[in-house]
């Protein structure tokens, strides 16, 4: 196995990504809308659509 430079900066860029969204992550979590009585029903039913929508085309694909 050789060493590849490709692999290497492709690492080290993510970890600068990373070090570079950290402290507006941090600020994004201190500092997000807090979720109210209906929002949990409207994510469920986003992620049911979606969950529908990929069996659909699963279903349309077999036939």
């Amino acid at each position: 196995m050789e060493f590849d430079w490709f692999e290497l900066g492709q690492a080290a860029l993510l970890v600068l990504f990373i070090v570079m969204l950290w402290p507006a992550a941090r600020w994004w979590s201190k500092h997000a809308p807090k979720a109210g009585r209906g929002d949990w029903r409207a994510a469920l039913l986003a992620l049911a659509a979606v969950a529908g929508f990929v069996a659909l085309l699963a279903w349309q694909l077999r036939g």
